[in-house]
């Protein structure tokens, strides 16, 4: 009977995960009604992924990289208001606008465009209410739609992107974190959460801790993680469907015409998703990536837009970027 018992929590348990977790049904789709491409690969996402055509809504943008404020308010309550009640997530498909004001596109859109999400950009930002949360139900719980955003400037990488969050799923990789030191002070910040990190060593993932310069191939990559404003080794990277990677550094979110490093430099090089931010942050680590937060929830299981955006604690210039559902370790755990 104690058994029996067991093991019907542990399927409860389960349950109840799978009833709080991001699915294709709990995904908005949102494309740029002033961009053609936007919509074309919007539609196909849904397509590919079954979600729901009612789950699918344009809004008009513009084409600027960087929108206002006071022009984007108006079109972010219309739209929540169009989205159905199940929505808890979103997709933004679409090359521009990255950011509003001071603020990443992605989190203006989740949570609404306030000063003190970007303001100071060196001081400490607001909160992020999700940060390493349990479950996943931020629209009904903290009233915030978490996005991810499929940039289709390049269309062909768009499909690509898509395919590869697709081939993603459930496919239990055993790849290698590659957690990267930099001779840049500044940007080097994040190694000193390495050690901790390196103790999530597993049948998962194989970590290794590396110092640039790299001049070997680093192979099977599921998270690369760094700090600088240009990769040398970009090229040597060989990621699996699923893999991410970020670099630490003030305007990796630029995603046109930056000084620094495109974040969409690691979607081209065969990763699944990225982060980067789109105003001067400083270093602080609370608005980049906790590595081991988001490998905590990313080998549970969940969604790269869900183990993503529990680990940053101050997201308002974080711009995320990648497939929102590649899920590769979900067969683990759900």
């Amino acid at each position: 009977m104690l058994r029996l018992a067991a093991v019907v929590l542990a399927l409860l348990s389960c349950a109840a995960a799978n009833a709080s977790s991001l699915s294709a049904s709990r995904l908005g789709v949102l494309y740029n009604l002033d961009d053609a491409s936007s919509e074309v690969i919007a539609r196909s996402y849904a397509q590919r992924r079954a979600i729901p055509m009612e789950n699918i809504v344009g809004v008009h943008l513009g084409r600027a990289d960087v929108i206002a404020p006071a022009a984007f308010a108006p079109v972010r309550s219309a739209l929540i208001m169009q989205l159905p009640a199940s929505v808890q997530s979103l997709a933004l498909v679409w090359a521009r606008p990255y950011a509003v004001g001071c603020m990443s596109v992605t989190t203006a859109m989740a949570a609404g465009y306030r000063a003190e999400f970007c303001e100071p950009g060196c001081g400490a930002t607001a909160p992020n209410p999700l940060f390493d949360s349990d479950d996943w139900l931020p629209a009904d719980t903290v009233g915030w739609w978490p996005a991810m955003l499929l940039p289709t400037g390049d269309t062909t990488l768009a499909r690509a992107l898509i395919e590869r969050g697709i081939r993603a799923d459930r496919s239990n990789p055993a790849g290698t974190v590659y957690l990267v030191r930099t001779a840049d002070g500044a940007r080097n910040v994040r190694a000193a959460t390495y050690p901790e990190v390196e103790l999530m060593e597993g049948d998962a993932v194989h970590i290794v801790d590396l110092t640039t310069p790299i001049t070997q191939e680093l192979a099977g990559a599921i998270g690369f993680f760094t700090g600088a404003a240009h990769v040398d080794e970009l090229g040597a990277i060989h990621f699996l469907p699923g893999g991410v990677a970020d670099h630490l550094t003030s305007t990796g979110g630029v995603l046109y015409g930056g000084s620094q490093m495109s974040a969409l430099a690691w979607l081209a090089q065969g990763a699944t998703a990225a982060y980067g931010s789109v105003s001067e942050p400083c270093n602080h680590l609370e608005k980049f990536p906790d590595i081991e937060v988001f490998l905590k929830h990313y080998l549970h299981g969940e969604t790269v837009l869900e183990a993503y955006w529990k680990s940053v604690r101050m997201p308002g210039q974080g711009l995320f970027i990648g497939e929102p559902l590649a899920a590769p370790y979900a067969a683990r755990h759900r």
